[in-house]
């Protein structure tokens, strides 16, 4: 078919509409930084750098098609061109810093040597995770001067496979709510439009990868906070399992919901990335102990015969083009073989008990600082302080009775259905100066 378009025009295509929505030019990237062997070859266009996948990337970095240095020039000067306008990142390690990290990565290539599944690729690190020597603010005003003295488990293993942090990705206040905006840095715009919300909490790392600032972020997810942002700014965000990335140093190691994970542009790059993040830890009593390598492997399957179940309501209002718009994509489903059924899981006291978990984290997380430093929080958190000490142990008791015959309805569900197709968000993104959807 001569009018096919190919995967990479189609990326880009949606890149080019990306910028001109915030009103960006095309930008042009340095040529003097060659890979060593590269000589000669023809260097990528430079929106075809900051738009091509981490796993390209990557290939092209480990075969010398191109330099790390060319890499991280060319995110560095869209960083310049584009983040003043959508306030993604928020903290920056200096660019000779970056420079030097670069032409590291590119020598030990030209020795034949790499650190690991992300040599030489530019990372963003959400502000709710501890990075050393950079400052991690939580997007609050208690911390908008610290400087951790360690990285965090994800941070250190991204580093491991050789992946280079560029800087940190704005977030909501302490990481609360569907909505990135903090009293530190302000909003953090959607890059489509900016009138709108990019969504929350790894707001910042969501529009940074849709405006080709970074091939990767990582994030954090209690209740949507990486697929809420994804589904506002067309990129993938994944909550993994908890323990599937381990949380070495929370307070509370035996909580369940908040965990960390990948966000990407692609489905292969979350994969990727989540190689690099998972694997177990010892320090953590719900990790998880399966090789990290099996999120490396080829994602193609075959799925004839797969039962799909596509939710109705939920018992739960919604825009009417969100639930509309996956509705119509159930026939690239049945498309591809599955069985397809209109079906949900009964999820009776689903939201009562995970509204009062969260209030119960958030006041054992929180708590002991509200009395010195009412003035530093926002409303919404004193809100889940005072909440959570109003719970008591009995109450909390036979909400985890309750929360077990949740899981044990969705687990009998989900063994007739392999997956079930839900939309992300109930609501469209909404205007960025309405902190929280109002029904």
């Amino acid at each position: 078919m001569k009018n096919k378009i190919t995967r990479r025009q189609m990326i880009l295509k949606s890149s080019a509409a990306t910028l001109a929505s915030i009103g960006l030019t095309s930008i042009v990237v340095a040529k003097d930084h060659a890979a060593p062997g590269s000589e000669g070859k023809p260097v990528p266009a430079p929106d075809e750098i900051c738009f091509m996948t981490a796993v390209e990337l990557a290939a092209w970095l480990r075969t010398k098609k191109i330099s790390a240095r060319e890499v991280m020039t060319a995110h560095l000067k869209q960083i310049a061109n584009v983040n003043s306008k959508v306030n993604a990142i928020v903290t920056f390690v200096p660019e000779e810093q970056l420079m030097a990290q670069a032409l590291a990565a590119d020598e030990m290539i030209a020795k034949g040597n790499t650190t690991g599944a992300l040599h030489g690729l530019p990372i963003a690190v959400k502000d709710l995770i501890e990075t050393q020597g950079l400052r991690t603010t939580y997007g609050s005003p208690l911390w908008k001067d610290l400087v951790p003295t360690q990285d965090a488990l994800i941070v250190e293993r991204q580093k491991n496979a050789g992946a280079i942090v560029i800087g940190k990705t704005n977030v909501p206040e302490l990481g609360m709510g569907s909505q990135t905006f903090n009293p530190v840095f302000g909003p953090t715009f959607n890059p489509y439009d900016p009138s709108k919300t990019c969504g929350g909490s790894t707001g910042g790392g969501a529009t940074a990868l849709a405006c080709g600032m970074t091939p990767l972020a990582d994030g954090s997810d209690m209740a949507g906070s990486l697929r809420n942002p994804g589904s506002f700014c067309n990129v993938v965000g994944l909550r993994t399992s908890p323990g599937r990335v381990p949380l070495a140093a929370v307070k509370i190691a035996n909580q369940t919901l908040s965990v960390q994970g990948p966000m990407a542009r692609t489905v292969s790059d979350c994969a990727l990335l989540l190689s690099v993040q998972a694997g177990p830890d010892l320090r953590s009593p719900l990790s998880l102990a399966d090789d990290p390598r099996q999120f490396a492997k080829p994602l193609g399957r075959d799925f004839k015969g797969v039962r799909v179940a596509f939710i109705k309501d939920l018992g739960l209002p919604w825009e009417k083009e969100v639930i509309d718009a996956v509705h119509s994509q159930r026939k690239v489903f049945e498309d591809l073989g599955c069985i397809v059924e209109e079906n949900e899981p009964d999820m009776t006291d689903a939201n009562e008990c995970f509204v009062n978990f969260r209030h119960w984290q958030y006041e054992a997380q929180y708590g002991d600082l509200l009395e010195g430093n009412s003035d530093k929080m926002n409303a919404y958190t004193k809100w889940h302080i005072t909440e959570g000490r109003k719970l008591t142990g009995p109450y909390l008791s036979r909400l985890e009775m309750k929360r077990s015959a949740l899981y044990r309805r969705v687990q009998q569900f989900l063994t007739k259905y392999e997956f079930l197709i839900m939309p992300v968000s109930q609501v469209l993104p909404f205007d960025v100066n309405t902190p929280y959807p109002i029904r």
